[in-house]
């Protein structure tokens, strides 16, 4: 079929469908009760109702004026055929006004005549299903491709030819595109719509057809196009009635479209209401055919005819496109075969509208015939469930408008702002400046519910984030700061919620002069409601950086020690503020405030047995922080204090105490011990005359012997390397040898621990020192004892002038770290009893030997076995000799060879 013809229908509507520059409605009274705007879509038998935007000017409510001009009519050459169309559309509108249904389009003023036109109002149109579906067909155009010719005039008349063959898009076409939840909302309101006119009004359409089909703004199907109902047979509505079939003798205007008629009408003269739901079956293939009707007879019943017995394939070569669920119900609706199509009762039951979201926008539609009830169990919990399964293409297309209508209704105002709230969450900046700040503004300025005003003050930093700086100024904050001095605690405490939520949107004046105080009052007023109270904390612990210092310590630090009650949740916003003081140096938290009025608040939380193990760490981690702040602060207070007193006395003790030489250390011992000659020091000199340069040992010790011109000095060479300079060099050394045992001779009864002279502290004060100056014990075979004792009578010594051989066990030993001690003076030596050592022995005199012993070296050699090598060696005066003889020094434990 060539393309001019398949779209000659659209130029013959081309006049009615242009706009013009007159109002074509002046003269009609209908402009009396509204202003009438531009055309915007088209309906009707073909398409002669022009649809304008207009409102009604009483309460100013948005509408559309449907206008027919009877100039159109004239144009058909017979008479009486522009009577005939008037009075068939006035008819239809008076039939529009008896059925009243939400499916059914909605009348707002009944048809108004002159000798030029008929207009009646409507709910707002968007556009006739015949619009949408004009577009959609017109997008499936494709030029024809032009083989280029030799001759250039000649192509070029070809090409100019092709374009004036080509359809172009009607002028009544509509841009719109839909999307898969609208088609299946929309097949469901048209099926309800006919089971209303069939099994409630009793009424057969005869005329379901995409020109009939209305969408209004919110983008909901109503029917229309009431021009051929018949009256059914109510004794039995299943059966058929007869009616006029499509005819070339009638004016097409007056008949019903042929393209979507029923084939029994055609053929027997007769229609049911089945023959409604084969047009219905039709619409849906036209929709999923890209807009073109299966049937195109270009009103001419032989071709109506042909195409019928082409049909059922048609039908069975669309159903992959359609959706599966609905595939069964369409191809049985299109069956020629009446009894096989379901009927508009049995249609609202298949499993393709059985949808959550469906059944919400269903509710929706006929929510101003529910209670108020109903209606506010519907916006809290139904519908606000059912949005996230909706497009945001119907949010603001379907259900915005009808929240925006009931916000109006102070009785479910409340339960409206539930999904209100859901719509500010979700818009954009421009979808809230366009469609939302002006309805948002009448919120904010008129009186609510206390419910109403609890939702608004809780989301008030999401409506915050939305509006622009100067409307917050404006509308919102006198709004919240009147909310404090309501009468009920829900509002006062919604209003401390929203002040925590929009604190950083407050300036820090209005914080500080309005907050606060109100704040503060609805504390003290409320002082014993755990929720409030802690809501109150909530606000101060967030606004309180926006505070002065003075405010802070002046009026928080008494509101929180107000706050009694033992909750966990309170207790812990409490202990943060306090730690926030204590962490941030600016609010100047000192440590007797700390110390009298936070740590006596909190100490008693420590027992609290409604605490959980972490919130008991915190609280102590809290409490530790602050006592470590106050006792940093007391230390360096009493320490600049008793510096700034003369006496160093008092100190000597802390620097004995906390002094490296008495550090404990482990025991040790010295391998080797060597006695070297060396000559005399100051500190020699200084010892002879603590020692009156007088008597045996002191002459023997210090190296008096008329015979050496240099004095011998002890020298211990020893392998710690942190014995200080002034031990070995400075100060006369002393060494007293304890005994093996507590009942040695000349043993010193006590606990025998070494003692030295400190360079730093007074002639006559000893320390006590751990450091073990005992040379190794080396056992014979058989023997037992500490490994650091001083070796006993246990070593094999060979001498021909005592004995030729003395062999015996080893002296107890009383301790493995009994030390060599060294002394700065011999008074200790002196001061004890004779020593066997210069009153007994062989010799019969001692003074020789211990003078030797002064002015020679003694040299202590180990063996590898552990043992002491049996001939030790003794050097007197550099010399070796070979007949040396043994003496003992019980008090000193030392055994000498001659």
């Amino acid at each position: 079929m060539p393309a001019g013809t398949m779209f000659a229908k659209f130029k013959s509507t081309n006049v009615a469908a242009s706009s013009s520059t007159q109002n074509v409605a002046d003269g009609n009274p209908i402009t009396q009760y509204f202003e009438i705007g531009k055309p915007v879509a088209c309906a009707g038998p073909e398409l002669i109702w022009r649809i304008h935007d207009a409102y009604r000017k009483s309460d100013n409510k948005e509408c559309s004026v449907f206008i027919f001009e009877k100039k159109v009519a004239e144009k058909l050459h017979k008479p009486r055929r522009k009577e005939t169309i008037t009075e068939l559309l006035k008819s239809s509108v008076k039939t529009l006004e008896r059925f009243r249904h939400p499916r059914i389009l909605q009348i707002y003023h009944t048809v108004e005549e002159n000798a030029d036109t008929l207009a009646f109002a409507s709910e707002p149109i968007f556009a006739s299903l015949s619009n949408v579906l004009a577009f959609h067909e017109s997008k499936t155009y494709e030029n024809p491709n032009v083989p280029p010719t030799a001759g250039g005039t000649a192509g070029a008349g070809q090409a100019q030819a092709a374009a004036n063959t080509l359809p172009q898009r009607p002028a009544h076409a509509k841009e719109y595109n839909f999307l898969d939840m609208e088609l299946k909302y929309g097949f469901l309101q048209l099926t309800e719509a006919l089971a209303y006119l069939h099994y409630s009004g009793h009424v057969i359409h005869r005329n379901v057809c995409p020109s009939s089909i209305l969408i209004t703004k919110r983008g909901i199907w109503k029917l229309a196009g009431m021009e051929y109902v018949e009256r059914m047979n109510e004794n039995d509505l299943n059966s058929s009635i007869p009616c006029p079939p499509w005819s070339n003798r009638v004016s097409k205007m007056a008949q019903p479209n042929l393209d979507f008629m029923a084939p029994e009408t055609q053929s027997t003269s007769k229609c049911s209401l089945l023959s409604d739901m084969f047009s219905l079956g039709m619409v849906i293939c036209a929709v999923f055919n890209s807009g073109r009707p299966l049937i195109q007879a270009g009103n001419s019943t032989s071709n109506y005819a042909k195409q019928m017995e082409s049909l059922d394939d048609l039908v069975h070569k669309l159903m992959p496109r359609l959706p599966i669920a609905l595939q069964e119900a369409t191809s049985r609706m299109a069956s020629r075969d009446a009894t096989a199509r379901p009927t508009a009762q049995l249609l609202q039951l298949i499993k393709y509208f059985i949808d959550p979201a469906i059944s919400a926008l269903k509710f929706l539609d006929v929510v101003n015939m529910k209670d108020t009830q109903q209606k506010s169990q519907f916006y809290k919990t139904t519908l606000i469930e059912a949005m996230p399964l909706i497009p945001r293409k119907l949010w603001w297309q379907n259900i915005w408008p009808m929240l925006k209508s009931e916000i109006n209704n102070n009785e479910v105002l409340a339960a409206v702002l539930q999904p209100v709230m859901l719509f500010v969450q979700e818009a954009t900046h421009t979808e809230y400046d366009n469609l939302m700040s002006a309805t948002m503004k009448v919120v904010y300025n008129t009186p609510k519910s206390i419910q109403a005003s609890v939702t608004i003050l809780e989301n008030l930093h999401l409506i915050i984030e939305k509006t622009k700086p100067e409307d917050v100024t404006t509308d919102i904050m006198p709004m919240l700061f009147c909310s404090f001095d309501g009468s009920t605690i829900q509002v006062q405490s919604a209003a401390v919620v929203a002040v925590a939520n929009v604190f950083d949107s407050i300036d820090e004046l209005s914080i500080r002069r309005m907050v606060l105080p109100k704040v503060k009052l609805v504390f003290e007023k409320n002082i014993t409601d755990p929720k409030i109270v802690q809501n109150v904390l909530m606000c101060i612990e967030r606004v309180m950086d926006r505070m002065e210092r003075a405010q802070v310590m002046d009026e928080v630090l008494p509101l929180l020690a107000n706050v009694r009650i033992p909750d966990p949740d309170i207790i812990m916003r409490t202990v943060r503020i306090y730690h926030k003081l204590f962490v941030d140096k600016t609010y100047g938290l000192t440590v007797e405030t700390m110390a009298t009025n936070v740590l006596p608040l909190l100490i008693p939380h420590t027992v609290n047995p409604a605490l959980n193990f972490e919130q008991y760490c915190y609280l102590l981690e809290v409490l530790q922080q602050m006592l470590e702040a106050i006792d940093r602060q007391q230390r360096n207070k009493l320490k600049l204090d008793n510096l700034s007193m003369a006496s160093p006395e008092r100190h000597r003790t802390l620097r004995h105490q906390f002094s490296t030489d008495n550090m404990n250390a482990p025991p040790f011992n010295i391998p080797n011990l060597r006695i070297d000659q060396r000559k005399t020091s100051s500190a020699e000199d200084m010892a002879r005359k603590n020692s009156g340069g007088s008597g045996m040992l002191g002459g023997w010790w210090f190296g008096c012997s008329p015979s050496s011109p240099d004095s011998n000095f002890l020298r211990v060479g020893n392998v710690f390397p942190n014995r200080r300079l002034s031990d070995n060099t400075l100060m006369t050394p002393k060494i007293r040898i304890a005994p093996s045992c507590a009942s040695s001779p000349g043993g010193t009864p006590g606990s025998g621990l070494p003692t030295r002279r400190h360079s730093s502290i007074g002639p006559q004060e000893r320390r006590g020192s751990t450091i073990n100056l005992s040379p190794p014990t080396y056992g014979a075979r058989g023997s037992s004892g500490s490994s650091l004792s001083v070796p006993s009578t246990s070593v094999y010594v060979k001498s021909p002038l005592l004995y030729s051989q003395k062999q015996g066990g080893s002296m107890p030993n009383t301790s493995s770290s009994v030390p060599f001690l060294l002394s700065s003076s011999m008074q200790s030596i002196r001061s004890r009893r004779q020593s066997t050592v210069l009153s007994s022995g062989p010799l019969g005199s001692g003074s020789g030997i211990l003078q030797q012993l002064g002015s020679g070296m003694v040299r202590q050699l180990t063996s590898v076995s552990g043992t002491v090598s049996p001939v030790p060696l003794l050097r007197v005066n550099g010399t070796r000799n070979s007949n040396s003889n043994v003496r003992k020094c019980p008090s000193l434990n030392i055994t000498f060879s001659q």
